[in-house]
């Protein structure tokens, strides 16, 4: 268990009024980078655009006040579009509710039992495999806002959004591209001449103005969603077994991806300020804000990198420049929201092609593809594939299972047992072994898939006495015991002792707990080559 507590208590004790005003400016400024993307991602998602601000106002709230980082801003990511939309496809937003509470609860026992490190045990190349399949799959689903299309079907798999994009070339709408075409070149270069004012709330204002005043016929937010003023109301959802069952696997993804997301951004958000995030404390606020989410109508929420880091360059250093940010969403809410229904599709479908290109790491993944050993590059290759062509649940478990199986091959190509020779004995200094006294090395880790290599240890015909040096195995497992146990029995059928020279701790504890010691002598096991040669002369 771990001695829980938020980021936001600690800072308080030392806060001034001069930190104050420095977290006020940065958390308009983020709400305001905020208020577009928040939006946009809740539409890629399968929602409508007030579930993305909810989610940004409610969770950014709550994981402020109880998560583990000084800066961290959380809301609605892009990591999270493609799960979500399926569920909601599937399951309707009532299903989407329940799984974004049970990711929640699954986060808080995750941060309770001190998992937090063990999300840097899920390889780099799935990680970096499904981000770029995701970011994949929400360029596909914006292709059709994007040029204005009128599909006859409403898919929703990516290759099947693809077949419908090419059937369905001939209903392009120019007025639409073109709206779309100059909300992406002002969130390119808009950079260029104002770092301060985010590029995607000059594109929503610039094309909401253009398209008003025109008169052009191009879709917005208004003509598909319903769009009002309201505050988020607590709504408990109905829920049974076979609901949560089914829902757990959907569940336990978005927790993963939320837990990495956050710690990720935490990671990056230390360096820039200098500080030290407590990743179990962050895990249990992500899972409050993702409960509290789902209760009030939001989707699932994590640390958002880009957010963050606009936090911490705008001069934010607490929790409360976060929960500035998500009281200013609010009014924006209560305030503005109408004005929501004027932003075009297009400019929407770009600022996803934006967040897109931004997470899908190209540079990382063309790194994997040229210098990557073959095995993490068919990992991320499956990984990306199947994130796109299927779901993320089955890109992340067959991932893992492919990485694992993988791994276990690599280690098993790297344990060898292996007979000495004479550039052994010159190595170790010495004259002779005895013409009966065979010696084995056991190089790499011992465990159930390299057991067999125990076999290779073979006596010759005279042979009185079997080494067997172990300096190089960290660990042993019950399969490996169990050949040991074979092994033991032969030689004292054969008539041959055992000498175990230079053995580590788990190991020879392992062997105690078993009885092997007493079967091959306590004074058998010393401590070097050496003593185990002159123990060797000394056995009859």
């Amino acid at each position: 268990m771990i001695n829980y507590a938020p980021k936001l208590c600690k800072v308080l004790k030392t806060y001034s009024k001069e930190q104050f005003t420095s977290d006020l400016i940065a958390g308009v400024i983020v709400a305001i980078i905020a208020l577009p993307l928040s939006i946009a991602l809740a539409l890629a998602s399968g929602v409508g655009p007030k579930e993305g601000l909810y989610t940004a106002i409610v969770a950014g709230f709550v994981i402020a006040t109880f998560g583990g980082s000084r800066v961290q801003v959380s809301g609605p990511t892009a990591a999270f579009a493609t799960i979500v939309a399926g569920i909601v496809a599937t399951k309707g937003m009532e299903g989407l509710v329940v799984a974004t509470i049970l990711a929640g609860i699954i986060l808080i026992l995750m941060g309770i039992f001190k998992m937090g490190v063990l999300i840097k045990y899920i390889p780099y190349t799935i990680v970096t495999g499904f981000t770029a399949g995701i970011a994949i799959t929400i360029f596909i689903g914006q292709i059709k806002d994007f040029l204005g299309l009128t599909f006859t079907k409403s898919p929703i798999e990516s290759l099947d959004k693809i077949y419908e994009v090419i059937v369905n070339l001939d209903t392009l709408k120019v007025e639409t591209l073109i709206i779309g075409a100059v909300s992406l070149l002002i969130l390119i270069f808009w950079s260029k001449i104002n770092e301060r004012i985010p590029g995607s709330l000059i594109a929503v204002l610039v094309t909401s103005v253009v398209v008003k005043m025109m008169g052009l016929n191009v879709s917005t937010i208004g003509s598909l969603y319903s769009v009002s003023a309201s505050l988020p109301t607590f709504n408990f959802p109905a829920m049974n077994i076979d609901m949560i069952t089914e829902l757990l696997p959907s569940a336990f993804t978005i927790a993963i991806l939320a837990s990495i997301e956050s710690l990720l951004s935490c990671v990056v958000s230390d360096g820039m300020i200098g500080g030290k995030h407590d990743s179990n404390s962050e895990l249990i606020g992500q899972g409050l804000g993702n409960i509290a989410s789902g209760l009030f109508g939001g989707i699932p929420a994590t640390g958002a990198i880009a957010r963050t880091a606009a936090n911490v360059k705008n001069g934010g250093r607490s929790p409360i420049a976060a929960m500035v940010h998500a009281v200013v969403l609010l009014l924006v809410l209560l305030v503005l929201m109408p004005y929501a229904a004027l932003i075009p599709m297009p400019t929407i479908a770009a600022i996803l092609f934006m967040v897109a290109y931004n997470m899908s790491g190209w540079r990382e993944c063309l790194a994997i593809v040229k210098r990557a050993p073959k095995s993490d590059i068919a990992v991320f290759v499956v990984t990306f594939l199947l994130t796109i062509v299927f779901d993320l649940v089955i890109a992340i478990e067959v991932g893992l299972i492919l990485s694992s199986l993988l791994f276990i091959k690599r280690m098993v190509d790297e344990t060898k047992v292996r007979r000495w020779t004479e550039t052994e004995m010159d190595t170790e200094n010495l004259r002779e072994i005895p013409k009966d006294v065979l010696v084995y090395e056991i190089e790499g880790p011992m465990f159930f898939a390299a057991a067999e290599a125990f076999l290779n240890i073979l006596p010759d015909k005279n042979t009185r006495v079997i080494i067997i040096r172990m300096r190089s195995v960290g660990a042993i497992d019950v399969s490996v015991m169990k050949v040991i146990k074979g092994f033991i029995k032969k030689c004292e059928e054969d008539n041959i002792k055992i000498i175990i020279s230079n053995i580590q701790s788990q190991p020879y504890k392992a062997l105690l707990k078993a009885g092997y010691v007493e079967k091959i002598g306590a004074d058998n096991f010393v401590s070097d080559i050496h003593s185990a040669l002159e123990r060797a002369k000394n056995l009859k």
